[in-house]
């Protein structure tokens, strides 16, 4: 049996700062709310995603209570985001058709007003990956899951990141692992989830008030909505030996951005995904039985193990 959780929450308590979100919080009862109704309506998030992970990605969405639908062709995204609750981009593998398709799918998603997730992996890697995430500009999503180092990238491209010094390229992932912490890119995150809010409030016909979010994966996590910034202790270090964690952390995301708001949505499927890593790593003998088990345990964990996580209120900011 691995020891790798206790020891990874306790790196990343040490990592955090933050007065503690109290029990009786509403942000608590909204997780316990979203975690249920995703359980309870089965709601439907539409992937266009990684080809190497897709199977993760689905089988993930379909364990924490939602129902999965991949597809690769524009048209039949766009069609099936007319009856999906929400969407998942991600760019981790790219053919060249990508280029012309992933810009079209995102105009349609935001002029059919369907909320989607963003996940920019490799964020800053290649002309074509750039291309695209910089046309994501002009179409943003309604939430963004990543790495520390893609988004300080992707802040970058979209000219939002005024704290980083030097060389943007110092900050592109190493391949798709971050070469940066997540207190680093607390700025960029915070000004991503300000700059999709602001385009929220211009384009979409539903509540104006509605924030967006960003989420950032790390030794401990930061969900923030531009507004407040949470981070969100825990995990288990063997989500880093299996492929497509990130990915498939993207697409529950999505599944929780079809039941409620954006902050909600990243908060409840970050803390899922910590407490779930940690019953896995106590049960498994290494990555293979790893992932197995985390699945079974995306499954099993319920609303108020969710709920009743630590979360950090780390820092505040305003528009």
């Amino acid at each position: 049996m691995s020891n790798s959780a206790s020891s990874f929450a306790d790196v990343s308590s040490g990592c955090t700062a933050g007065t503690p979100v109290p029990a009786d919080s509403p942000i608590r009862e909204d997780i316990v709310d979203a975690v249920r109704r995703v359980r309870e309506t089965t709601p439907l998030a539409q992937s266009f995603t990684n080809f190497v992970t897709i199977n993760l990605v689905a089988n993930a969405q379909l364990a924490a209570g939602g129902t999965a639908a991949m597809s690769f062709l524009p048209d039949d995204v766009i069609e099936t985001a007319k009856i999906a609750g929400a969407n998942y981009i991600n760019v981790g593998t790219l053919l060249p058709f990508y280029k012309d398709a992933l810009p079209e799918i995102a105009q349609r998603l935001n002029y059919l007003d369907k909320p989607w997730v963003l996940d920019p992996v490799a964020a800053g890697i290649g002309h074509t990956r750039t291309a695209i995430l910089q046309a994501f500009k002009a179409a943003p999503p309604t939430m963004i899951r990543a790495n520390a180092s893609e988004v300080i990238a992707l802040a970058n491209m979209w000219g939002l990141n005024t704290e980083t010094v030097g060389d943007a390229s110092e900050h592109r992932p190493a391949g798709v692992e971050s070469v940066d912490d997540v207190e680093s890119a607390t700025g960029a995150a915070v000004a991503l989830a300000q700059y999709l809010t602001e385009q929220h409030a211009k384009h979409s016909s539903h509540d104006a008030s509605t924030r967006c979010a960003v989420a950032v994966s790390g030794i401990a996590d930061l969900v923030t909505d531009g507004e407040t910034v949470y981070r969100l202790p825990g995990g288990s270090a063997m989500m880093t030996k299996i492929t497509g964690a990130g990915c498939s952390l993207g697409g529950v995301a999505a599944t929780y951005l079809a039941v409620s708001d954006p902050l909600t949505a990243a908060l409840s499927a970050s803390l899922l995904y910590n407490r779930a890593a940690e019953i896995a790593d106590t049960t498994s003998h290494g990555p293979g039985s790893f992932q197995v088990a985390f699945l079974d345990a995306l499954w099993n964990v319920t609303a108020e193990q969710v709920a009743e996580s630590e979360i950090l209120v780390q820092y505040f900011s305003s528009l």
